[in-house]
């Protein structure tokens, strides 16, 4: 299973929030570029950016990323704030190996379904947050009503090739994976699966492995030593 570094990206820095609350933050890199060099030296395989600023409408982080682009070595994928074609296209000639959609994927369908057509599904990753099975959009302030049980293969028949499923209950705050819902949002994909949310330590990775999930995103339990990532490199994206 690929385990893939999360850099977070709040106000110029590589942050960790609390069940994604933007005035919870833990600052860990005061220059995000410091970050991704530090997991490259780890190991990383593939490195999963967040622009928690452009997620929430709050500003943006393009010189942050773009710098991480022109000295790191390693693959990427970029996510927050892709909300049009055009924030696609900005992220990917800046250097992304693709991006990261979610409130699109709900409430502007069409715009993913293009995404898809222009860039291709390879370059195109969607992201859905949830609390437990309930999506949620625009910086996970938003509920949505939709079961992710039900979206997911809406999104598998458009074309979508790579799910994210972030557990939003969970993020930041190291209390474990609930494999219970994970194994029913395994079954409810059955494309490239990418887990995150409350991912604690290697028994919680081991726990995924065995649910057949592909990747994790993991951040704090990184950040904090909690997990090794020379236990888990070796995998490509």
């Amino acid at each position: 299973m690929l385990v893939i570094p999360a850099v977070d990206i709040q106000g110029g820095r590589a942050v960790r929030l609390y069940k994604g609350d933007p005035t919870q933050e833990t600052v860990y890199f005061e220059d995000p570029l410091g970050a991704a060099l530090y997991w490259q030296d780890q190991g990383a395989a593939y490195l999963h950016l967040v622009d928690l600023d452009a997620a929430t409408g709050r500003g943006e982080n393009r010189a942050a990323l773009r710098r991480i682009a022109a000295h790191a070595q390693v693959p990427f994928e970029v996510g927050g704030g892709v909300r049009s074609l055009e924030d696609a296209q900005a992220l990917l000639e800046l250097g992304a190996d693709r991006v990261v959609v979610g409130t699109i994927a709900v409430k502007a369908p069409e715009v993913l379904a293009e995404m898809l057509r222009t860039f291709g599904p390879e370059r195109v990753a969607v992201s859905l947050d949830a609390r437990g099975l309930e999506v949620v959009v625009s910086g996970w302030v938003e509920g949505t009503g939709r079961d992710l049980r039900e979206l997911a293969p809406e999104l598998h028949a458009m074309g979508v090739q790579t799910l994210i499923y972030t557990d939003v209950r969970r993020d930041g705050t190291l209390a474990g994976v609930d494999d219970a819902i994970l194994r029913q949002v395994r079954a409810a994909w059955p494309g490239f699966l990418i887990a995150g949310g409350g991912i604690a330590s290697d028994e919680d990775l081991e726990v995924l492995s065995a649910l057949g999930v592909d990747g994790a995103i993991t951040g704090k339990a990184l950040y904090e030593g909690k997990i090794e990532l020379s236990r888990w490199v070796g995998s490509d994206a």
